[in-house]
């Protein structure tokens, strides 16, 4: 059993994210999440910040975390640090002195302590109704802010921010071995995010200056140089200009779909109706793919069944007064 520090105030999308990579994912409090078996692939979630091998569950105070501990079985060897945090400051709990008295704990119990790098570290989560500790396994790498749209080459208003976008693309199974497509793929955000989880990635756009621009992104994030330490090796990547609406694609050429789509009334660069465009581009995606993550300014439910999609989970993911995300992930009908 695994313990999920998951980031954001979103806990329902962090675990749908976490279930992507992880199994038997439960919510366990505000900010936790409990899961049976997680891989290296943690390392490139979105909403979750770590997993460690779970210990235990008990009261939101130091007294409880402490007996917790001391009745708690411990198989290992080395050097420890003990790290406490209360998630959104929710429990009020000292985590100084969490970290004090667990760390005691472990020194009577014959460990040696090295804050600066220790062979093993102690996660003690509080929260509002429970603290969990876990051995720390495994750490998401933090690197979004290394590439916020208005950094890369190519750059126009609009492009979703790198945190989402990758939240979105290990939802549509993004990672090692995977092929995403996204048929609207703009500077191509979500592209990237996929491909530095290891997908081989495939951007089709209406507009030949966003092919241009977002095989100009790809190539510059997407290099073995530029892989942040704990993921894999990027995927490859293609784009090219194309419909959304008929795809130059063979059925069931991808694992997973992700896009996003026009904001609006009227797709002014297809020259449609948006409900068009959004319906056909969910036909085609159902046709080369068996799971989509649709984005948009308003819900698709009735568009996506229509299409042959079941719709999965649903989230409502707001930016700002005016702009509210909605997020649909879906599976292929049977039939």
């Amino acid at each position: 059993m695994y313990l999920l520090e998951l980031a954001g105030e979103d806990d329902a999308f962090a675990a749908r994210e976490a279930a992507a990579v992880a199994t038997g994912v439960a919510r366990l409090a505000p900010g936790l999440a409990t899961a049976r078996g997680v891989d290296a692939r943690t390392r490139g979630l979105a909403y979750t910040h770590r997993a460690s091998e779970y210990v235990g569950r008990t009261d939101p105070d130091v007294a409880s975390a402490r007996a917790l501990l001391e009745a708690a079985p411990i198989e290992r060897s080395g050097t420890v640090a003990v790290r406490a945090r209360d998630v959104r400051g929710l429990s009020g709990v000292d985590t100084q002195a969490a970290e004090r008295e667990l760390g005691a704990v472990l020194v009577d119990r014959g460990f040696a302590v090295d804050l600066d790098d220790p062979d093993h570290e102690l996660r003690a989560v509080f929260s509002t109704d429970a603290c969990a500790l876990g051995w720390l396994a495994f750490e998401s790498v933090r690197d979004f802010g290394d590439r916020q749209p208005t950094d890369r080459p190519f750059f126009q208003p609009g492009s979703m921010d790198p945190l989402l976008a990758r939240a979105l693309a290990n939802i549509a199974g993004a990672g090692p071995e995977a092929t995403i497509l996204d048929p609207m793929c703009g500077t191509g955000g979500g592209l990237i995010e996929a491909g530095l989880v290891g997908a081989d990635v495939f951007g089709v756009d209406a507009q030949s200056k966003m092919v241009r621009g977002a095989a100009e992104n790809l190539g510059h994030c997407l290099t073995a140089a530029r892989s942040p330490g704990g993921l894999p090796e990027p995927g490859g990547w293609h784009t090219l200009r194309g419909d959304a609406t008929a795809l130059p694609l063979p059925d069931d050429a991808v694992d997973g779909v992700v896009f996003d789509a026009p904001y609006g009334r009227q797709s002014k660069i297809a020259n449609q109706p948006l409900e068009d465009l959004v319906a056909g581009a969910l036909a085609e995606a159902r046709r080369v793919a068996p799971r989509a993550v649709v984005v948009a300014d308003r819900a698709w439910d009735d568009a996506a069944r229509e299409a042959g999609w079941r719709v999965t989970d649903r989230f409502e993911r707001r930016v700002h007064r005016s702009l509210t995300r909605h997020v649909l992930v879906l599976a292929r009908a049977e039939g």
